[in-house]
């Protein structure tokens, strides 16, 4: 203690000095002049950056539990069995299929053969040959599951195949990848009766036990006339942004045992 009282008495000019500095200083904040609003708002700028760059970060940092908080939402969304007409009326949808929102953890776009895989697995319902769709559209087929997680073939895939139809005229085709780019596909076995338009839509078309019909496969963008032959083709610009993919739904047939059963005892007659 007398060393403290000691320290103080022989630096008391200097703490005198300081104490009348803080003193005049928020007398100048708190005037009217120039020098206040000077101080004020340069404070108010100072404070105002730090305040900006930690709601950044925690932004930053909360992002992830956003995005799957929007992930569980839309696909309670997606799996909603009601809904009304007219305002008073309830009518069914369609329950023969269920979504799992999924993330993705690993994809590629630039090989011949391109692999998605997720974070969900057998213990979250998912099997093989379940589709895979985006928000914007399909996605690929479920190829390998383990307890956690999933592998997807992509649409953009040599063997991959997709059943689809012309929205305009339910005229049935099919999709294939000819590995151009990650954005487009091709159209083919389109009737030659037909006549694409630039910007015609694309979708699925229900015929197989995988995709549920009507969704976004992809829109025409350029229609070819192949001369001599029975059959046209288009290239279509997909709908689903395969490079930016961060979040997918999983699609389980919940018919789809039944439904093979009975094709198999047809085949089998």
């Amino acid at each position: 203690m007398r060393y403290l009282i000691a320290f103080l008495w022989k630096h008391s000019f200097f703490f005198l000095f300081v104490f009348l500095e803080c003193i005049a200083f928020l007398l100048m904040i708190n005037s009217q002049n120039y020098q206040g609003t000077v101080i004020i708002n340069s404070t108010n700028q100072f404070t105002g950056t730090l305040n900006t760059i930690y709601t950044n970060i925690t932004d930053y940092f909360s992002l992830r539990k956003s995005n799957q908080q929007l992930l569980e939402e839309n696909t309670k969304l997606h799996n909603l069995i009601l809904t009304y007409q007219n305002d008073s009326i309830p009518i069914m949808h369609d329950t023969t299929y269920e979504y799992i929102g999924a993330r993705v953890i690993s994809n590629s776009v630039h090989h011949r053969n391109n692999y998605i895989r997720l974070n969900k697995g057998s213990n979250d319902g998912v099997e093989i040959d379940m589709g895979v769709v985006s928000d914007k559209g399909i996605v690929g087929i479920v190829i390998g599951v383990s307890k956690n997680f999933s592998t997807v073939m992509s649409l953009l895939h040599k063997d991959s195949k997709v059943s689809a139809k012309i929205k305009k005229n339910n005229q049935l085709a099919n999709i294939v990848w000819e590995k151009i780019d990650y954005q487009r596909g091709k159209l083919d076995h389109i009737p030659t009766h037909l006549l694409l338009l630039q910007g015609d839509t694309i979708i699925t078309s229900g015929n197989s036990l995988i995709f549920p019909e009507g969704i976004n496969i992809g829109f025409v963008e350029h229609y070819f006339q192949n001369e001599g032959e029975n059959l046209n083709s288009a290239s279509i610009l997909f709908a689903t942004d395969f490079n930016a993919l961060h979040h997918v739904y999983i699609i389980k047939n919940k018919q789809k045992k039944e439904i093979q059963e009975l094709i198999n005892e047809v085949e089998n007659e």
